[in-house]
């Protein structure tokens, strides 16, 4: 992938521009030279007393602010670069100073510094966003435009501040503002953030992807190819950017990508052209591009795969008629691979896989087995643990897992709401779905939805397991880890009437021979039986100890660092205590704690752990005429845990007036 310094300036007369707003680091106006003075080293506490009115602010010193206000120092005036003392509070994030300098008259969107920008667009380059919600309700225009012609919305893109520009444009902000040289957000964001956010979050808004620049004509999409912004490149294409745009000199995205020897990502657009019908390569490319044909290919090929690695051995004709066979299905198998399956194999698959192996195993009972089972109390256990197995199946696949829906005013009171409460992060909030995630959610992007109480997504039902269809999929996982084990048993029948074997007589070899000799088709399904055996058993285990003993979902173990609700805050802040007083880490681990990945330091307590028969009782909703007591908690709706409601609501909010938002 290429770097900011590897593409050739005189190739894009964007770039310097674009390179000199990367520089930012503190300041925007001297970013180099002011470093030391906008972050400077801690000093003692005798030192506060001599600060000149500058690097008071800096510091935060209030004190010293209002000694030297109160003295008469004008809050306009600028210091030798022309640079404003709400200029240098906002860099820093002083909102207390904030607050003070605009009471005492200073006028808050001052332009200063070498790219003449306000206070605002100082604080959005940093990512300040308690300091540009502060900002902006103190009367900050963040539609101003700076030396260089952004304004807030761009900056805020191009360095990927993704809850700034999410809270800019519930404001109100128009999603497709140009700056002065015709970019938008979405083309900043195409061309410097090599990650999902912002550009996914902007097209959630509508962004346009068709819009162009005045310098060159470029699209979101040339601007992210002349990169080789590959993860941007892919969510373009899939949002819909045209790869037959031409610029002012008629280069498409792909000529760009070619003219700066990103030979990796011109491979890839040719067959992203080919699969989305913009060329033609053959007198199929009808059928192979249409994601309907290539679906109900993948979904159809398990069944006839499984049945002819079967049935060809199972054929009463020559070997060579066999092997004859074993040649062409595996051209047939090539070529069907080469022509339609494509990135969505892994998720059609395995469920087709599923399906097909539960067929050929419901077909060799009936066929082979059913002659050779004499009890009838088999055959009804056999069958009620088919219709249980449905059941759930169908339940786990087609119910709805816990998908959080909301509308689009809702969307814009979230981010209004989270910005304003401080809280606006991307733990918290999805850029996708623009929805305040509930405790224990997570976005899945294989359905593109955020899922309450997620656990995880599982092909091989094709859904997610959530809130609301967890209690299923753990049945479902049951009844099929016990149809296997009656397959498995109904072979072992059929062996003992068709092919009686010692182990003693006849060895492990003589009894596969004679296995495999009695029927190839049996030997297959056993064989598909012993291997569903082993992954179902393994994944059921899995999923009772995670619920039983743990009390967690699957994402949540794995994802355990990042989840701060499970994690022990006082054996976390003993430790680090102890750290501190002794030099070292004891590292002992309290009783109760669990250490996972997170390393020793990142034990859990998790609130939602009631005991192994209460977490069993919580999940599959057991009642028993009124003797249990399932817990039942809405984890659509669960922001906070149970019992710090009152915390929250005592966080400091910003009084912001809300009669002049724009919902859009």
């Amino acid at each position: 992938m290429a770097t900011m310094e590897e593409i050739d300036p005189t190739c894009n007369p964007m770039q310097p521009l674009l390179e000199k707003r990367s520089t930012s680091h503190v300041d925007s106006s001297q970013m180099s030279e002011k470093v030391d003075s906008a972050i400077p080293q801690q000093p003692g506490p005798d030192d506060f007393r001599n600060y000149d009115i500058v690097r008071a602010t800096q510091y935060g010193v209030m004190e010293r602010v209002q000694e030297l206000i109160e003295g008469g120092f004008d809050v306009n005036e600028n210091d030798r670069e022309s640079v404003s003392l709400l200029h240098w509070a906002g860099i820093n994030n002083r909102t207390e100073i904030v607050k003070y300098f605009v009471s005492k008259g200073a006028v808050v969107d001052k332009f200063g510094g070498d790219l003449n920008s306000t206070p605002l667009h100082w604080a959005t380059r940093q990512g300040h966003l308690k300091m540009v919600v502060l900002l902006m309700s103190l009367g900050a225009d963040p539609t101003l435009r700076d030396g260089e012609g952004c304004s807030c919305i761009h900056l805020a893109a191009q360095f990927g501040h993704t809850a700034i520009v999410a809270y800019l444009i519930a404001k109100g902000h128009d999603v497709d503002m140009v700056d002065q040289n015709g970019m938008t957000s979405l083309m900043y964001a195409s061309y410097r953030i090599f990650a999902y956010d912002p550009v996914r979050m902007l097209l959630t808004f509508g962004a346009s992807l068709d819009k162009r620049d005045k310098i060159q004509g470029n699209t979101p999409l040339h601007f992210a190819c002349q990169t080789a912004n590959t993860v941007i490149i892919k969510t373009l294409i899939n949002a819909g950017a045209n790869l037959d745009a031409v610029n002012t000199k008629g280069q498409t995205p792909i000529d760009l990508a070619a003219m700066h020897k990103h030979t990796t990502v011109v491979k890839r657009l040719h067959e992203m052209r080919i699969e989305l019908g913009y060329d033609t390569r053959h007198c199929l490319q009808k059928y192979t591009n249409d994601k309907t044909v290539r679906k109900k290919v993948m979904l159809v090929f398990p069944f006839i795969a499984l049945w002819v690695i079967g049935a060809i051995p199972e054929m009463a004709a020559d070997w060579y008629v066999k092997l004859a066979l074993v040649v062409v299905a595996i051209i047939v198998w090539k070529v069907v691979a080469h022509f339609f399956f494509d990135d969505k194999l892994m998720t059609i698959m395995p469920i087709s896989i599923y399906l097909a192996t539960k067929l050929w195993m419901y077909y060799t009972w009936i066929v082979y087995f059913v002659p050779y089972i004499q009890s009838t109390e088999k055959n009804l256990i056999f069958t009620i643990n088919t219709l249980l197995l449905t059941y759930n199946f169908w339940k786990a696949w087609r119910a709805d897992p816990g998908f959080i829906e909301t509308d689009r005013t809702e969307k814009i009171q979230v981010i209004l709401d989270l910005a304003e409460d401080q809280t606006l992060t991307l733990q918290q909030f999805c850029s996708t779905c623009l929805i305040h995630r509930p405790i224990r959610s997570k976005h899945c992007n294989t359905c593109n939805r955020c899922v309450a109480k997620m656990d995880h997504h599982c092909p091989w039902i094709d859904n997610c397991v959530g809130a609301d269809n967890h209690k299923y999929f753990i049945g479902y996982l049951f009844f099929l880890f016990g149809m296997i084990c009656w397959c498995f048993h109904g072979c072992q029948i059929y062996w003992s009437h068709v092919c009686p074997f010692d182990v003693y007589v006849d060895g492990i070899t003589g009894i596969i021979y004679k296995i495999v000799k009695a029927s190839p088709w049996v030997a297959w399904i056993a064989l598909n039986s012993l291997g569903h055996m082993l992954w179902v058993g393994i994944l059921l285990t899995c999923q009772l100890y995670q619920i039983i003993w743990l009390g967690m979902t699957t994402n949540e173990r794995i994802n355990f660092v990042k989840y701060e609700y499970l994690h022990d805050k006082e054996a976390k802040a003993q430790e680090l205590a102890q750290s501190q007083g002794h030099g070292h880490s004891h590292g002992g681990h309290g009783h109760g704690h669990q250490t996972f990945h997170g390393g020793p330091k990142a034990k859990s307590k998790n609130p939602f752990y009631r005991g192994m028969f209460k977490n069993a009782v919580d999940l599959f909703g057991w009642r028993l005429c009124g003797l249990l007591r399932p817990n039942k908690l809405d984890y659509r709706h669960l922001f906070v845990l149970p019992g710090e409601e009152a915390a929250v609501s005592k966080r400091l909010k910003f009084n912001v007036n809300r009669e002049n938002y724009q919902f859009v």
